[in-house]
């Protein structure tokens, strides 16, 4: 291959591809044109990038390794999503994750834009061993409150896995369940396996509020996910609380007195 029959847009996409030989790249350097130049410095900058996001992501399997090591085959990460919100459920997630995959990038759900979430959503959804989220409704949350509505939810996701978990790895949390447990503050940072369950808890809590946004578009639920934003506090002094929303929580509670 000749890079200097080759135009500047086909070098472009060549390197966008990622078919890209070591003796290819090496005679491309000789090229002198300005724009081929800041192609090959985009492609290693990119290289770079990916390399530092695997790395990253093999020391978020460390805890997961280690545990491996010593037997434990079925590693579920589990994490919830909702706590804070005026409205909606709280959710939680569970995720097996299979040996020897990467998911370069992949942490805490809260740290990642909605278009990395989606990414990630779907790549887990394909390729993880096992998973399953569940939401916790308001109703539910108001009568049991919303600490015990997260434990509930927790519980919920790792009983409804299809593949029983033989160990538990929780985000700052222990579950009343007779599996081996690691409890991590800030999990989702420090695990694979918790950054996966956050991340898919987080994305089917979106579309649920997003759907319900459809039900009751004064709220702006599609927006703020159900977070006491300034839109959605006027929204709700001047409509009042909808089904969807916590009773229990104070500034809910004040709209009904």
């Amino acid at each position: 291959m000749e890079q200097n029959k080759k135009t500047i847009s086909e070098i472009k996409q060549i390197l966008a591809d990622g078919n890209v030989g070591d003796k290819w790249l090496e005679k491309l350097r000789k090229d002198e044109r300005k724009g081929v130049q800041q192609l090959i410095a985009q492609y290693e900058k990119k290289l770079a990038n990916n390399k530092k996001l695997e790395e990253e992501y093999v020391t978020l399997l460390r805890n997961e390794k280690e545990w491996q090591a010593l037997g434990y085959r079925y590693i579920a990460g589990v994490d919830e999503v909702g706590r804070g919100p005026l409205a909606g459920p709280v959710t939680a997630g569970a995720a097996i994750l299979p040996d020897n995959a990467l998911f370069p990038g992949l942490t805490d759900s809260k740290k990642l834009s909605e278009e990395k979430r989606e990414y990630y959503y779907n790549l887990l959804k394909e390729q993880v061993i096992a998973y399953h989220v569940v939401h916790i409704p308001a109703e539910k949350i108001d009568s049991i409150n919303i600490y015990q509505a997260s434990k509930e939810a927790m519980k919920q996701a790792v009983a409804g896995l299809s593949i029983k978990a033989d160990a538990l790895f929780i985000d700052a949390m222990s579950l009343p369940l007779p599996l081996k447990q690691l409890s991590l503050t800030k999990g989702d940072a420090k695990s694979a396996s918790i950054a996966a369950a956050s991340v898919l808890a987080k994305v089917e809590r979106d579309r649920y509020m997003k759907e319900k946004a459809n039900f009751y578009p004064e709220y702006g639920f599609e927006k703020h996910m159900g977070y006491g934003t300034k839109h959605h506090l006027e929204a709700l002094r001047t409509y009042g609380p909808t089904p969807e929303h916590r009773k229990s929580f104070s500034p809910v509670k004040a709209c009904l007195s």
